[in-house]
């Protein structure tokens, strides 16, 4: 198994046997692995205001427990191996079911597997709402919620995230509706999602803001970046950013072929007409069947400067342009021809496209439906009525 490890754990957490699977990992690095999961994600849920430790105890069969710190509070979370002799939180996980919430799928299932203690009070209190210990206790109810709730996939909104992370697709842009609709089936499946665009220009720790975002829309799937400028210190576990040029056809597809297939392709790049569609046609071919391939900021199509027309609206060399010879492919077998046609790649494989102001999601499938009858007119059916049975310009 050549895989990084937490690309197994996704393969392996809804698998029957997870547990006689994970006999062959490392229990630590699998437990250092499902942690660091949890806390990115308490990031997404309001937390103590001081710092609280939560203490993992993960059993692992005939090989005893592994334990590991999570500390959560305003400045962030910290991890950490090892065991505090009197911490406010015990988490106790299984090790199968530690991985099944963390890295699975949500259902039923989920936490059934662990038991949660806090720390008992230590004699009589006086219950007085500033009673420090009391204040404290407080503060590890809040980092309780704030752990489960991390350890388990995410189930809110996308413009949720992309406030979180300050995405442009939701306030500069109003596309996180539209990725709901389209995108939301996603959810629980093990994705492999491509973004063009990191963002930040050429400041190294700048963007990678919406890579934030869709890393924990899809609690299971790995997301990758690419740009023109080295974002590596971007990378974080399952986000992995890459280094090129959308315009190079060659390296677009060499990428692929090393990262993909991929579910999930989106083109928030540099926006040059031919840049968009050099993309499309080296990476849709890699779009697994039942995926989506997103072009976003079709405003540019219409902009010159950016190889865009402005005037001749089906000029194939834009991006808009280019998306309606594909509504033609979508249709090759009802079109009219006078010579022997072999459908397109694109043809063959767009099986449906949606348009919205400044985005298009096309789908990926087998653009098998049959043609209309043959015996149907092709030509107008009109064309052979008493003239006042046909229309006539006014």
């Amino acid at each position: 198994m050549t895989a990084p490890l937490i690309q197994r754990l996704l393969m392996m957490a809804d698998a029957p046997d997870v547990g006689a699977r994970l006999l062959a990992e490392d229990p630590a690095a699998v437990v250092a692995v499902a942690i660091g999961e949890v806390a990115s994600r308490t990031l997404l849920y309001l937390g103590p205001e001081a710092p609280i430790d939560v203490q993992f105890e993960v059993d692992v069969p005939a090989a005893g427990q592994v334990t590991y710190l999570l500390t959560v509070g305003p400045d962030g979370p910290r991890t950490r191996p090892g065991r505090l002799g009197d911490p406010w939180v015990y988490i106790r996980y299984d090790l199968a079911a530690l991985v099944r919430d963390v890295f699975g799928p949500s259902g039923p299932w989920t936490g059934t597997g662990r038991d949660v203690t806090m720390k008992d009070e230590p004699g009589p209190v006086e219950y007085k709402p500033d009673d420090p210990w009391l204040v404290r206790r407080d503060e590890a109810t809040r980092a309780v919620h704030q752990v489960l709730q991390a350890c388990e996939p995410y189930r809110g909104s996308l413009t949720a995230l992309a406030l979180q992370f300050g995405s442009d697709k939701w306030g500069g842009h109003w596309y996180t509706p539209h990725y709901e609709q389209h995108l939301g089936r996603f959810c629980d499946q093990r994705v492999s999602v491509l973004e063009i665009g990191i963002g930040g220009y050429h400041e190294p720790d700048a963007g990678g803001a919406s890579l934030r975002m869709w890393k924990h829309y899809f609690p299971r799937g790995m997301v990758y970046g690419l740009d023109v400028y080295d974002k590596s210190v971007l990378d974080e576990p399952r986000l992995v950013t890459l280094r090129g040029d959308q315009a190079d056809p060659a390296f677009l597809i060499d990428l692929a072929r090393r990262y993909g297939p991929f579910d999930i392709v989106i083109d928030d790049g540099s926006h040059v007409s031919s840049h968009v569609i050099t993309a499309f046609n080296a990476l849709f071919p890699y779009v697994r069947p039942g995926g989506v391939y997103v072009i976003e900021d079709l405003h540019t199509s219409y902009w010159p400067e950016w190889g865009g027309n402005g005037t001749d609206l089906t000029d194939p060399a834009t991006s808009v342009g280019f998306l309606k010879t594909l509504v033609d492919g979508l249709h090759h077998r009802d079109r009219i021809r006078d010579h022997p046609y072999r459908p397109s790649y694109l043809d063959q494989h767009v099986t449906g496209l949606h348009m919205y102001h400044n985005l298009a999601i096309v789908d990926k499938g087998r653009n098998t439906e049959q043609a209309n009858a043959t015996w149907r007119p092709r030509q107008d059916p009109m064309s052979d009525l008493p003239a006042p049975h046909r229309a006539t310009e006014k």
